[in-house]
Formats: structure tokens, C-alpha cells, sequence
């Protein structure tokens, strides 16, 4: 059994994805997650966010589960709405960190959540959106198919996710930039630098556009459709609950 490292000691998931180890690595990355998320990026994860956004398209009365929320800078967006949003991620630090920087906002609540089991009633949401966490769960289709029982008939599905670029050339550039260079850059920002190499090989380790389609699809949402962002190193993934 692998040991379980110490408070002050890199908590380093790896493709068996256990929840605990991943849960500890986000805690320990949580205080400076965003920032480190936007340098990596080189600014790109706001521009994510803000098409996540517009495709959740949040309108005032309605409810939102933000899972795999983080630190909530996704849930602050979808909440300028007027909607009611719950922000619901797995790690304690990162729930911890949403609270003290936006617990302020009235329509906004954090919540520590599974993705595989939820907390939540069934046809609870109006509509429920995952960016940049489904890739982390041991089991993604159980959390697709979480996520279909708590939205209500006719409600919404959208998934941000790292993808592939369809480019080989592109693909290659984005492989030289994930193996080389992000490494060296998490080294200077990062708190925990072997975190991102996780998020390097879960990335390699992730399956393709069609295929994240084809797992949505397989667990009963209708209308599955996505596009790419930034040439396929990310796509947004839309689908609806059958009435």
C-alpha cells in the first residue's frame, strides 16, 4: 500500500486516480491555484471560462451545481447571473479557499461533494457544468451519470475538459510544450510542482473528443455535441436530460 505522505510533505496523485491522493494534492495546491492555473494556461483559462460560461448561459431563478469547482472562480461567474449556484468539489482546501475568498456571495454555497456519489436529490438542477474535473475522477461514467440524476428533464450538461488537438502538428507543439516546458514553469509558481505532473500525464492519459462524447451519450444524455477551444486543447462538451 503506498504511504500517505505527511502535511508538509507533495501529495502526488497518479492514473489510478485514488480520491484521497487527489483530494490531498488539490489541498495543498489550493491557496495559489488560480494564479498558477493562469500562468500555465498563459492566460487561456480565463478565456475557457468565460465560453464555459456562455454555454451554461445562467439565467436569474435557476439552479446551478458547479462541481469540481475549486476555489469557485467558476461559480463567482455563473452567480453575477442572479441563478443559485452550488460550488461542490471533493478536496476540503479548495472548499476552504472558495469560502474565504467568495462566501460573501449570497447566491453562491460551497459544498465538499463526490462526484461519483452526490449529496443532492434527484431533478435538483436546472443545470450542471464540470470544468477540468472529470479527468481527475477514478469514475468518470458514474459521474456522468451523478450528474444526469440531480439535473431536472430537460436541463443542461456542460463539460469543460483538456482534450486532443485534432492538428498532428499542433498536437506535437502542445505534447513539446506539456513535457518540456510546463515542468520548469510549475517548478518556479507552483507549491507543489509534482502536482503538475500529474496534470500532464492525465492529460496523455485522456481520451479524445468523440470518445468523452460517446461515455456522456452511453449513460443517457441526449443532444451530446462539442466544440473545440484553442485549437482542441480543450473542448466543451453540451448535452440535455431527456424529458
Amino acid at each position: 500500500m503506498a504511504s500517505v505522505p505527511s502535511e508538509h510533505e507533495p501529495n502526488r496523485a497518479d492514473l489510478h486516480k485514488d480520491p484521497s491522493r487527489v483530494s490531498g494534492m488539490f489541498d495543498q495546491v489550493a491557496p495559489a491555484y488560480d494564479r498558477t492555473n493562469t500562468v500555465l494556461s498563459m492566460g487561456n483559462d480565463r478565456l475557457w471560462r468565460a465560453a464555459t460560461t456562455r454555454a451554461v448561459a445562467p439565467r436569474r431563478g435557476e439552479r446551478i451545481l458547479d462541481l469540481a469547482a475549486g476555489t469557485g472562480a467558476s461559480s463567482v461567474a455563473l452567480a453575477r447571473s442572479g441563478a443559485t449556484v452550488v460550488a461542490a468539489d471533493f478536496s476540503p482546501g479548495m472548499i476552504a479557499e472558495g469560502r474565504r475568498r467568495h462566501g460573501g456571495i449570497p447566491n453562491l454555497s460551497f459544498v465538499e461533494a463526490d462526484a461519483t456519489d452526490l449529496p443532492f436529490d434527484d431533478d435538483e438542477f436546472d443545470t450542471v457544468t464540470m470544468s477540468f474535473g472529470l479527468r481527475n475522477v477514478n469514475e468518470p461514467k458514474q459521474a456522468l451519470a451523478e450528474l444526469l440524476r440531480v439535473t431536472r428533464p430537460g436541463g443542461r450538461l456542460v463539460i469543460c475538459e483538456f482534450s486532443h488537438p485534432p492538428s498532428p502538428a499542433f498536437n506535437g507543439l502542445y505534447r513539446f510544450y506539456n513535457d518540456r516546458v510546463l515542468p520548469v514553469v510549475a517548478k518556479a509558481v507552483s507549491s507543489n510542482a509534482e502536482a503538475y505532473d500529474y496534470l500532464n500525464e492525465s492529460i496523455r492519459d485522456w481520451p479524445d473528443q468523440r470518445t468523452l462524447s460517446a461515455w456522456i451519450r452511453e449513460v443517457g444524455w441526449a443532444d451530446v455535441a462539442h466544440r473545440n477551444l484553442s485549437l482542441g486543447i480543450v473542448a466543451l462538451h453540451r448535452a440535455t436530460k431527456p424529458r
